[in-house]
């Protein structure tokens, strides 16, 4: 039997290529999906990134799903957000082929049910490594056929259709695709929208030649910021590999933070649905719920992780919810996560007044934040411990453990630390009122970490 606890993580399935996933192994994964939803639907819709290993592991799924008689949508080269909306629209179970900012070595699958709800490990993943380490057992009628469909045209007019930039004055932006599937989507969403485009890396490519397609990696965004200063740009767009994250920069080349995005992407939904409940992370600015607040909204406080952010957008109706990671998730997008939805109301907010992005952003960025920073344990349950104690009992200090440690101390800032699922790290997340704050209590809770 298999072991496949490796590569089958929390929500998707992840691994190198041609030693840990091949088409075989990959064949059984899809066979295995396919027993797990044919009770709900009779097809299954695929997609792939631009990876050299992409097509071919999407052809074998592929196999997998029509052995077991289930029909395949084929929608070829597609984000992970454009993936989503063909599961949404066809109201068909999904599976992206990507492995997002990893290296070319690796990767993956990203799975959902109709609707674009997620498959995690405890909404079927789990089932579905225990089906292929068991081994899938044969189905003995017809097989199913396998069709394709271009989304691509109809998934642009969707976006554009939730959000009106006819009235944006015309906007100069730059967009980095990091040889990633932004090269595929952006030129077919903002063609016709009063938007001049300056393009870096739009070419396919799943080396990564130019720099990681993670763009929240300082050292991944310095060619988007030259560009932005060098142009004179309004803004700059930088995508992940897949396209499902974006990060933003101003016209200065400062990056924008993800929560304050969250929180003018907020504050435009509140807009429209007065009262609304909008989801944030427990590691998001805690600007993030007063801005809601004050904007009428009802902030939820969440888990990390796309599965815990779409179950309480399921159970509260909430219409927006944001992450640190620049993940964004729409109520109007299945509730899925879109960084392309995200950038369009970021363009049009900045296209409807005269004033420059950080002017605009300024109001949403109220506190100094460390950024995640990683440690190397060799006991994370210890170090996580030895720092609780250093913190427990004192006057004013708060600590829950909903996700990891997080630690409220008097006069406003306060930290989370967490454990990484599949490294030994511990990750790091401090927010204070000024920038000497924030370094003087990362310094004080990494003493700890690593002593």
């Amino acid at each position: 039997m298999p072991d496949l606890s490796g590569i089958v993580k929390a929500y998707d399935i992840r691994g190198v290529v041609g030693d840990q996933l091949d088409a075989a192994l990959v064949r059984d994964f899809g066979a295995a999906f396919a027993l797990l939803i044919k009770p709900e639907a009779p097809a299954v819709v695929i997609g792939h990134d631009m990876r050299d290993s992409s097509p071919g592991l999407a052809e074998a799924f592929a196999d997998g799903v029509t052995s077991q008689g289930l029909d395949v949508v084929s929608i070829g080269l597609a984000s992970t957000d454009q993936l989503y909306f063909a599961s949404g629209s066809l109201n068909l179970p999904g599976a992206m082929f990507t492995a997002s900012h990893n290296p070319a070595k690796y990767n993956g699958i990203k799975m959902c049910r109709a609707g674009a709800s997620p498959v995690g490990q405890d909404t079927g993943l789990a089932e579905i490594r225990d089906t292929v380490e068991q081994g899938v057992p044969a189905f003995d009628g017809q097989r199913g056929t396998v069709s394709e469909r271009d989304v691509l045209g109809d998934y642009a007019a969707y976006l554009r259709n939730l959000v009106d930039l006819s009235g944006s004055r015309p906007l100069k932006i730059v967009v980095d695709a990091g040889n990633g599937m932004g090269g595929h989507t952006v030129p077919t969403v903002f063609e016709g929208l009063p938007i001049e485009i300056v393009p870096m890396y739009f070419e396919l490519d799943g080396t990564f030649p130019n720099h990681e397609a993670n763009p929240l990696d300082p050292a991944n965004i310095v060619d988007l910021q030259a560009k932005v200063r060098e142009v004179g740009a309004d803004a700059g767009l930088a995508f992940d590999g897949d396209a499902d994250r974006c990060f933003v920069v101003d016209e200065r080349g400062e990056p924008v933070s993800p929560s304050a995005i969250t929180a003018l992407v907020a504050v435009r939904e509140l807009a429209k649905e007065p009262g609304g409940t909008i989801i944030h992370n427990l590691i998001t600015s805690k600007g993030v719920p007063e801005i809601v607040s004050e904007h009428g909204g009802k902030p939820v406080r969440t888990r990390v992780g796309h599965s815990f952010i779409k179950a309480e957008m399921a159970r509260t109706g909430a219409i927006f919810g944001g992450e640190h990671s620049a993940h964004y998730y729409f109520r109007d997008f299945w509730r899925a996560d879109t960084g392309m939805l995200a950038a369009l109301h970021v363009l049009a907010a900045l296209g409807e007044q005269s004033g420059p992005l950080s002017a605009l952003t300024q109001d949403f960025s109220r506190y100094a934040a460390s950024g995640e920073i990683n440690s190397t344990v060799s006991d994370q349950v210890a170090r996580m411990l030895a720092v609780k104690d250093a913190y427990a009992g004192k006057s004013g200090v708060q600590i829950d453990e909903l996700d990891g440690l997080t630690v409220q101390l008097p006069g406003g800032a306060w930290f989370n630390l967490r454990p990484s699922n599949t490294e030994p790290l511990l990750r790091l997340n401090v927010e204070a009122a000024d920038r000497a704050a924030v370094e003087a209590l990362t310094a004080e809770v990494l003493a700890i970490v690593r002593a």
